[in-house]
């Protein structure tokens, strides 16, 4: 079991300094370690938590920032 998580941590961080340039994932991060805790909590799922807890993680960071950018438009009106 150490040694799938440690791989898993060193493939994850490999793949963070050698990523393709700069991407959208505000959010991903932060949803990927939740929903990667539950999924392996949940019958070692953790590779299928991660990925839908990015997915919502995005999602909900996506939302937060067009609710701030349409107060913002709001409050210079």
């Amino acid at each position: 079991m150490k040694a799938i998580l440690i791989s898993a941590v060193l493939a994850f961080v490999l793949a963070l300094a050698y990523g393709a340039g700069p991407a959208q994932a505000k959010g991903c991060i932060k949803g990927a370690v939740v929903g990667g805790v539950a999924g392996h909590l949940a019958h070692h799922h953790g590779v299928l938590g991660a990925a839908a807890g990015c997915a919502i993680g995005h999602h909900e960071a996506s939302k937060n920032a067009k609710a701030k950018e349409n107060a913002n438009q709001q409050k210079q009106q």
